[in-house]
This record gives C-alpha cells, sequence and structure tokens, in this order.
C-alpha cells in the first residue's frame, strides 16, 4: 500500500480517497442488516467500515435475502394451492394467500440472512 502526504503547515496530512460508492442503492434488507450491526455486532461494523466492504456487504445481504424470498415463495406456492388456476377462479383468495406466503418467508429469511441466526 502505497500512501502520499500532503504537508499544511506543520503536519503530513495522508492523500486519502475513498472507494466510488456502488450505483446500486441500499435495500430494504441491506439497511435491516446495518441497524443489526449497529445494536448488536459494533466491531464487526467497524471492521466493514475501515476495510471499506460495508456497502458491498449490504448490497450482498440485500441481494440474497430477495433472493432466497422469491425461491421460498415459489417452493411453497404449489404445496399449499396458490396455483394460476386459483388466481383465475378467486383473485382475493390467491393474493391472501400469496401474501401470507411473502410473509412467511420473509420471516423465514430476515432470521437466517440478515440477522443470521
Amino acid at each position: 500500500m502505497n500512501v502520499t502526504y500532503t504537508t499544511v503547515g506543520n503536519f503530513q496530512v495522508p492523500n486519502l480517497v475513498l472507494d466510488p460508492a456502488p450505483d446500486a442503492p441500499i435495500g430494504k434488507y441491506g439497511r435491516m442488516r446495518k441497524r443489526f450491526l449497529e445494536q448488536r455486532h459494533d466491531g464487526t461494523l467497524t471492521a466493514l467500515v475501515l476495510s471499506g466492504k460495508l456497502t458491498d456487504h449490504l448490497l450482498e445481504i440485500d441481494r440474497t435475502a430477495r433472493e432466497q424470498i422469491e425461491a421460498t415463495v415459489s417452493k411453497m406456492a404449489p404445496l399449499e394451492g396458490v396455483t394460476e388456476r386459483l388466481k383465475a377462479e378467486n383473485q382475493m383468495e390467491w393474493i391472501r394467500r400469496m401474501n401470507n406466503l411473502r410473509a412467511r418467508a420473509e420471516e423465514i429469511v430476515i432470521r437466517e440472512v440478515v440477522y443470521g441466526e
């Protein structure tokens, strides 16, 4: 690691440049993970900040959580009779069941991915 310095008065100040922020915004699950780290794992949060990996970590948690929720819902839906046939016959029942499935899948994924339990 090659660090350059600038003289300001009698002091040598390092020329530090932050890594560019990624273009993607941090989603709901990434923000939940950050709040969890702030409240329960301050050392891990500090290490991620100092290494410049916090944003990448939060984006990865968010992406993983979203993917796992979709996968869980798609596996659970046919097992519980939430099909395209139900959607065509009774849309409100399909919506009710799909919302219930999504809420359960989200609860599972949040515990496993965001909180790491």
